[in-house]
């Protein structure tokens, strides 16, 4: 692989060129809302998310962060630490240096980074181990590619704030590792979950219901979100090349032709295993899809994935409650809904039609954006004890737990970030 220092430096220090900004006809009253929601998140991400983070988790005893903080604020040094968890604090906090330069948020990356590169990353055969003990000794040795994936977006981010080439050449070594043993060389796509040797296994993972279910929408969102930011940060052509062919996955594979919703479990022939509509993957992918089109410089594939963007915001908008709040999913066959709310879904769905506000100027979607901060804000948002709570029931009740396995800064923090980015380019 070959990088290319001069793009890469532009690369780092540039603003963000993969930001929807197709729509340039903002009104005066909109870009008044606007900036007051980049007021508010910017507040919200500086004062509440990333100093909770910063001053709870750290784990001064064993190096690292903590894996679990309850609902009442309670830290369990005990609890296993989560690769998912480790590699999204690690993308957040450089995102954070990177957008608002400070010096602390990049104490808290580099933490991060050295931390994942001692205890993570299995210098015998490559790649990152599921979780660890609290001491740092592998608690799960298996190579799953969705946390994986983290890891490279992870890694890539440090090296997209800082310039870090370590972090880029692991960001890489992990890339090939998918490359060499993830992919289906025969129908295309990637496999789910391997042992530490790289060996595929059948375990069921990430919601998989049965071993009919070998490919998952979720994993695949998230490689070529991992693969779009290490091609942000290398301008590598192979990387390039895969990311082209995730998106045109999604395109020809992922992406219910009829329905616009995503298919979230697949055979390995890309046929459809399961009967869910999963509306925050929706709204997530809407943006995130064009993203990584946007960053190949090809008009057509973008024009392509545009109406694709829309089509799926649009599906999404099934579950958009009328108070603001997103739901979790429907059942299309049986017709049970999931009324819980949960904290991710709702910062994907106020990235996911501000993106569609920027694609298309149709004022209905930026103002679901901003009722959905509105519920967030006076829902998930604890202003009293800092983060966000994690879920709240159908009646307003607030519980889970502010960290934990799954439980990351990475989709409220990322939301944050991208308003103040889009926002600020207007």
């Amino acid at each position: 692989m070959k990088y290319y220092a001069l793009f890469l430096i532009l690369l780092i220090f540039s603003s963000d060129y993969g930001c929807c900004q197709d729509n340039k006809t903002i009104t005066p009253e909109q870009n008044s809302k606007l900036k007051q929601l980049e007021k508010e998140v910017a507040a919200d991400l500086t004062k509440n998310i990333l100093p909770y983070w910063s001053g709870k988790m750290t784990d001064n005893v064993n190096g690292g962060f903590y894996g679990r903080i309850d609902g009442k604020d309670k830290v369990y040094p005990e609890s296993e630490k989560g690769g998912i968890l480790n590699a999204r604090i690690l993308w957040t906090f450089s995102s954070a240096f990177r957008i608002l330069r400070d010096t602390s948020y990049l104490r808290l990356a580099t933490r991060a980074k050295d931390y994942i590169m001692k205890y993570f990353i299995d210098s015998q055969y490559g790649g990152a181990y599921r979780s660890l003990n609290p001491d740092g000794t592998p608690s799960d040795y298996r190579k799953q590619l969705y946390t994986n994936a983290f890891f490279i977006y992870g890694f890539a981010e440090y090296c997209r704030a800082t310039g870090d080439k370590d972090a880029l050449d692991e960001a890489i070594k992990i890339f090939n590792l998918f490359e060499k043993y993830g992919t289906d060389t025969e129908y295309n796509g990637y496999f789910e979950t391997f042992n530490r040797e790289w060996q595929r296994v059948s375990d069921r993972l990430i919601g998989e219901s049965s071993e009919k279910d070998e490919k998952t929408m979720n994993t695949h969102l998230h490689i070529m979100e991992a693969y779009a930011n290490l091609y942000r940060v290398s301008g590598d052509k192979i990387v390039g090349q895969r990311l082209r062919n995730l998106i045109e996955i999604f395109l020809d594979k992922i992406i219910d032709k009829k329905t616009y919703h995503l298919i979230c479990f697949l055979d390995r022939k890309w046929n459809g295993t399961s009967t869910v509509d999963s509306y925050g993957h929706d709204i997530e992918c809407s943006w995130l899809l064009y993203e990584a089109a946007s960053l190949l410089g090809d008009q057509k594939l973008k024009d392509r994935v545009k109406e694709a963007s829309i089509g799926i915001a649009n599906a999404a908008a099934e579950g958009y409650q009328t108070d603001g709040s997103m739901l979790s999913d429907k059942n299309y066959v049986t017709g049970h809904v999931r009324s819980q709310r949960s904290w991710w879904e709702q910062a994907e769905t106020i990235v996911g039609y501000l993106n569609a506000f920027e694609l298309t100027g149709d004022e209905t979607y930026l103002d679901k954006s901003l009722k959905c901060w509105s519920y967030t804000k006076k829902y998930f948002v604890d202003s009293n004890n800092g983060a966000w709570h994690t879920s709240v029931s159908e009646s307003g009740v607030q519980g889970g737990d502010k960290a934990g396995f799954w439980i990351c800064p990475y989709h409220n923090g990322r939301m944050c970030m991208e308003v103040i980015e889009r926002v600020g380019e207007e």
